[in-house]
């Protein structure tokens, strides 16, 4: 606890001469590794979201058979909200890196780092509107700047109790599995509040209205009216109709949900047509008018995710830093091994029943076991990053390790560069602009293109950084947040 304190004291001190840039000796090279590692598992996530439209939504695509299903499945169980989470780790281990850094020199760090943000901003909704629509680089800098206000604000008195490295990890973990506990709550509340005999009677008016809302697709004389009302709903010319569902007679209350998923649908696969016509015309500027509509949607959202699901995972990479366990590995080997050796094989447990339970057709229909399901996905997402971190710390604790990882550490050198140049790539091969696969490409053949493009990447980082410092799009971020041209050259 002392330990804790003095440090704490130490990152308040805030007066002094000039900051400048982290010399490449003072990195701790295991965190370039996992960005390059974290980098792969993410564009593997990635590259089906320039192949399909992100308006389907992160689910599986049940048409897949064969070696693309194995893909499809093996990159759910694997990958998503895996790799992301790794990489925010990372963001939260850097800023603590730097925290201390500006430390040691004496310099304050506010001003530097809000500017550093608003630069990772502006990188962000420039490659949101120009390139890619599924940007999390702004939320990233939200997420930053809270955490460091949230830096300041534990160092009034009041705040004391928040003030040290462990209050962090604490918060960040509480924080984390707040929409968790939401899910699990919800799956109580409506598993209790409701008998099994209810339960049944409203799955089985679910099912009922789907199979209703179907046939009225099927039907133009029954479609036509709700698409007409629809259009006026989205225009405002309408309002959706108050009805109380339990005054509802059973054949009413079934045509009336039929409509609601009818309706739901309707502008769900408006939305899917309207961005594949964006992404498979021969235009860059219908593409480019898409995104800017999407952008001004997303970027309000972006405040939500930089805090509630970014800023507490950035204050648990933070304590990893300046608790000293990322930085001394060697002394704190039970905790990494209690993540690779519980974390991995009980959150792929984890994952791989809720994934069972999530695509099972009953899931649509049932409130609670969707809740359940999403809850215990999440935290298997989190169990597996831990198991993930844990078990690459280990390997690179050892010579053979080191080297076999060695070959990541340029491209997480140039992180931000390799991100960016992969949605250049991708959008090249894919939108109607350029190579127009969009839609044609299967998941196990995406992912033989996320080999190449890592190799090409890896060589390409590797040769980059044995003639300049940092790789291109650092060097401008470190020369913005800087205000001064830094030196690119070795």
């Amino acid at each position: 606890m002392h330990a804790e304190q003095e440090e704490t004291n130490k990152l308040k001190n805030n007066e002094l001469p000039e900051l400048c840039p982290i010399s490449v000796s003072q990195r701790i090279d295991t965190l370039d590794m996992l960005r390059g590692f974290a980098l792969i598992g993410i564009l593997m996530m990635n590259i089906e979201w320039f192949n399909r439209a992100i308006s389907e939504g992160i689910t599986l695509d049940y048409s897949h058979t064969g070696a693309d299903w194995v893909a499809s499945w093996s990159v759910k169980l694997f990958v998503e909200g895996k790799f992301y989470k790794l990489f925010s780790l990372l963001f939260g281990m850097g800023f603590a890196v730097m925290l201390l850094r500006a430390k040691d020199i004496g310099r304050p760090f506010g001003a530097w780092f809000i500017r550093r943000m608003g630069f990772l901003y502006l990188f962000g909704i420039c490659h949101l509107i120009f390139l890619w629509e599924g940007d999390i680089l702004n939320s990233y800098a939200i997420g930053g700047l809270i955490l460091l206000a949230w830096i300041y604000i534990t160092r009034l008195k009041l705040m004391r109790y928040f003030s040290g490295y462990t209050a962090f990890l604490r918060m960040g973990i509480v924080m984390s599995f707040i929409p968790i506990f939401i899910g699990i709550g919800l799956s109580l509340y409506f598993g209790n509040v409701r008998s099994m005999d209810v339960i049944t009677d409203i799955y089985e008016q679910n099912v009922e209205a789907r199979a209703r809302a179907k046939i009225i697709t099927e039907d133009t004389e029954l479609s036509a009216p709700l698409i007409e009302f629809a259009e006026a709903l989205e225009s405002g010319e309408e309002k959706e109709k108050d009805i109380d569902e339990d005054s509802l007679e059973q054949p009413d209350l079934i045509e009336h949900k039929a409509e609601q998923y009818f309706i739901e649908q309707y502008f769900k696969d408006k939305d899917i047509a309207n961005e594949r016509a964006a992404f498979t015309q021969d235009s860059y500027w219908i593409a480019t008018k898409f995104r800017f509509k999407r952008a001004l949607f997303q970027m309000p959202i972006s405040l939500i995710t930089g805090l509630f699901v970014f800023f507490p995972i950035f204050l648990i990479g933070y304590w990893f830093v300046v608790s000293g366990v990322i930085r001394e590995p060697r002394k704190h080997l039970l905790l990494f091994k209690t993540m690779a050796w519980v974390g991995l094989p009980f959150g792929l447990f984890f994952s791989a029943g809720a994934l069972l339970i999530i695509v099972h057709p009953v899931t649509a229909h049932t409130d609670q076991i969707t809740f359940a399901a999403n809850a215990i996905f999440n935290v298997s997402q989190y169990l597996v990053t831990a198991g993930y971190l844990g078990i690459f710390v280990l390997i690179c604790l050892t010579a053979t390790g080191h080297r076999l990882f060695s070959w990541m550490a340029p491209m997480g050198k140039m992180a931000l560069t390799n991100y960016i140049m992969n949605s250049v790539v991708l959008t090249t091969i894919f939108y109607g602009y350029a190579g127009g696969m969009f839609g044609e490409v299967g998941r196990a053949a995406q992912l033989g293109m996320v080999f190449a493009v890592i190799a090409i990447q890896a060589l390409l980082s590797f040769l980059w950084l044995k003639l300049f410092r940092f790789g291109p799009l650092e060097w401008l971020w470190r020369s913005l947040s800087y205000w001064t041209i830094q030196p690119i050259l070795r």
